[in-house]
């Protein structure tokens, strides 16, 4: 916990507001598994994503076949 950064803010009328931020700690192999993890929650998101590129893709390809003869 010491190579954290810690930030904290006063307002006189509102109160104390703190972040911590931790700067050490997890390995990469940690992050990745971290990352497929969450990946999950937006495979929706991803695959709807990846048909509009691959669809956008198909009509360039179309309207370069089509305009360049």
């Amino acid at each position: 916990m010491e190579n954290d950064i810690i930030i904290e803010q006063q307002a006189s009328t509102i109160g104390t507001k703190t972040i911590n931020i931790g700067t050490g700690g997890g390995s990469d192999v940690e992050a990745g598994i971290e990352f497929i993890y969450h990946m999950r929650e937006h495979l929706v998101d991803v695959t709807v994503a990846t048909v509009y590129g691959l669809v956008v893709f198909a009509i360039v390809l179309w309207f370069k076949k089509k305009f360049s003869s």
